[in-house]
């Protein structure tokens, strides 16, 4: 039987632009850039969604209703997949949570995700509000830790992510038990212990997090096993970070 998950967070366009480099521009010393391939998909929390999609069809996600017209745009290497510079458009107009939060009826759902780029999507109160309101809930988040996350079932941050809250909650048992922090291609550490990856050639790391997150919390759902549910997250994370672009576990 499926479980109901619910994603929230704020979202964005992701939009590729593959190009080739042959030459410089005669007007000034930069790359002229050739465009070859133009690709786009959902970003940030919409790509929780869309992996999560791919692995149940009880998934919903609330997310700022402007997510397409917020676009982080990369302009890459088609061969190398060198990326050669990336604009991000509109990222401070976001729309805001605290508008639809009293009426979400989180009794419906087995575990809660909250995605938090830290775009003005979610406030730290909307995030202790929704930790206390549902006993399950799944933490990514780009804000520094604190007390506010103490009611959240696990967290999961990225090393560079960790080091900058470290300060803030290095006495705060509490929190620090429940971090899942990814390590890139040494895999991620859990309560001290470190969960190895199978090394291979990465060739993209964007959205490799998002893919995580979403493995982890279904497999949770099954099998009610924090430490199986990291080694299965690590697997579907090690492929996509072998492929081009964002891409969602079903394009294993």
């Amino acid at each position: 039987m499926h479980k109901n998950i619910l994603v929230i967070g704020d979202s964005c366009r992701d939009v590729f632009i593959y190009c080739k480099c042959e030459r410089l521009c005669p007007e000034a010393p930069v790359p002229l850039l050739d465009i070859s391939e133009i690709k786009n998909n959902g970003g940030m929390a919409m790509n929780v969604y869309e992996n999560l999609k791919v692995l149940t069809p009880n998934v919903e996600i609330l997310t700022n209703n402007n997510w397409s017209d917020i676009t982080k745009t990369r302009y890459i290497d088609s061969i190398t997949n060198h990326m050669f510079i990336r604009i991000d458009h509109n990222a401070s107009n976001i729309d805001k949570f605290e508008v639809v939060r009293d009426n979400i009826d989180f009794k419906k759902y087995s575990a809660i995700i909250i995605s938090d780029y830290n775009k003005g999507y979610l406030s730290e109160e909307d995030i202790e509000i929704i930790s206390k309101k549902h006993p399950l809930t799944f933490l990514d988040t780009k804000k520094i830790l604190g007390k506010w996350a103490e009611d959240i079932s696990f967290i999961k941050i990225n090393r560079k992510e960790y080091n900058l809250s470290y300060d803030n909650i290095k006495n705060n048992k509490t929190i620090l038990k429940k971090i899942i922090k990814t390590i890139g291609q040494d895999g991620a550490e859990f309560n001290k212990k470190i969960f190895p990856v199978e090394r291979v050639e990465i060739r993209d790391l964007s959205g490799a997090g998002d893919t995580f997150l979403s493995s982890l919390v279904h497999s949770y759902l099954k099998t009610n096993d924090i430490e199986k549910s990291i080694e299965i997250a690590n697997k579907h994370a090690t492929i996509v970070v072998q492929k081009r672009g964002v891409v969602t576990i079903e394009h294993q």
